[in-house]
């Protein structure tokens, strides 16, 4: 599908007279704002990395035992959540995770094609998604579930694509979230497209695109990122680094954190605690404010973990090790921050009885729609393909109708069912 934004086609240099009060990438080369010292027993690094030891910063507002830790740069951009703030991101993380476990078993049970699971990257979509507004636009990857639910898209739509009777259920311009992306990187030079239009079109708005770290080799994305410095635009890449494009590790594609590319093109990057939904709510508003404002892209990296396969068809026992798996399952984003609702008395039993049915109602209503999903019409293939209509496609057309229809000229015997002889 081709997007277009109502914006004029013609390129913007950095000085000229956008609508948007755009400023040219050398006018404020913005870095990240500091990280801060959290007080308390985190240190907010990455990989066990302490002040001055040269290892990446990790941004992190809660611990993975749910332990609240101040950041001078980044708590003013949660500071005014609530206790039903925070237990609508713990619904959603959970309805999210819910919803991808029954796709999983639907896709076991041959209901699906395919799935592509997003176990253990809730708090890094969750945080993220919540922090668009209504006017922004996302470009996703094909595992963006729980952004597609931040962005108001029925959960079931996302499955018929996978079933194989559509080519993505939701209309994009009625949610600002755009169709899935099978192929690795192409999203980004959507979303960098699209972000052009928004400054151009002078809009208060701004544009994410959702990566993994396997795409980050992608020449698609280096383009992305070079178009998006040269012409200042207004889109945050929110590359979620699940430590494995498939099989293959992250260190095997990267001499260094994927955050600091960034710098090679100009504008900030960040990395943020993917398992942190606070942190990465924080983040992911810092990022779209000074996008917002004219102040061009950034790059955060949300430090996660892939908890499952990388589809149904891939089986992670071949090439990782449980006790990698058994490591990252005590930083779990929704046991962290439940024991932070606990701690506080922002949540009691009753809301996670409650909440806990909520989810089976879903898991329910997944399977029943499912199961009940139409067969596309066959002719229905050929519908999208160009705008106008082509004389190539009506030929093709009409050559697999009069296919089709030798089938029912073919006799068919009574008894058995099959063709009569």
């Amino acid at each position: 599908m081709t997007v277009e934004s109502t914006a004029a086609r013609t390129p913007r240099s950095a000085g000229s007279g956008s609508k948007r009060a755009a400023k040219t990438v050398s006018a404020k080369k913005d870095s990240a704002p500091g990280r801060g010292t959290p007080r308390g027993k985190s240190t907010a690094r990455g990989k066990g990395g302490a002040a001055g030891s040269g290892e990446p910063e990790l941004v992190q507002l809660l611990t993975p035992e749910g332990v609240r830790v101040e950041n001078a740069a980044y708590d003013s951009y949660v500071a005014d959540l609530t206790p039903d703030d925070l237990r609508a991101l713990y619904r959603d993380m959970v309805i999210t995770r819910r919803f991808d476990a029954e796709a999983v078993t639907l896709q076991r049970q041959g209901e699906l094609g395919l799935w592509p699971s997003l176990l253990g990257q809730e708090a890094a979509q969750v945080g993220s998604g919540r922090a668009t507004r209504e006017s922004d636009h996302v470009f996703p990857t094909y595992r963006e579930h729980g952004v597609a639910w931040c962005k108001g898209v029925d959960p079931t739509l996302l499955l018929g694509m996978f079933r194989g009777v559509n080519n993505g259920g939701w209309d994009p311009n009625t949610n600002g979230f755009q169709l899935y992306t099978i192929v690795i990187g192409s999203q980004t030079l959507h979303a960098t497209g699209y972000a052009m239009g928004v400054a151009y079109d002078g809009a208060d708005s701004a544009v994410v695109a959702y990566l993994g770290d396997g795409a980050t080799s992608q020449g698609d994305v280096a383009e992305a990122f070079t178009f998006s410095a040269v012409y200042n635009a207004p889109v945050v890449f929110f590359c979620q680094n699940n430590q494995w494009a498939i099989s293959e590790p992250t260190e095997k594609q990267s001499r260094v954190p994927l955050y600091q590319r960034a710098q090679g093109y100009g504008f900030p990057g960040v990395r943020v605690d993917g398992n942190d939904v606070l942190a990465c709510l924080a983040v992911t508003k810092w990022a779209l404010e000074r996008a917002r404002a004219g102040e061009g892209p950034a790059l955060i990296e949300a430090f996660t973990y892939r908890m499952g396969a990388h589809t149904t068809s891939d089986d992670p026992t071949r090439y990782r090790r449980d006790e990698e798996r058994e490591a990252w399952e005590a930083k779990d984003p929704i046991k962290r921050l439940r024991a932070f609702l606990e701690s506080e008395g922002h949540a009691d039993e009753g809301f996670f009885a409650e909440l806990e049915a909520e989810s089976e109602t879903l898991g329910k209503r997944v399977r029943d729609v499912v199961r009940t999903m139409p067969d596309p019409d066959a002719m229905s293939i050929f519908e999208n393909v160009y705008a106008d209509g082509h004389a190539l496609v009506d030929e093709e057309r009409a050559e697999f109708a009069a296919y089709e229809a030798s089938f029912a000229d073919e006799p068919v015997n009574a008894a058995t069912g099959g063709e009569a002889k």
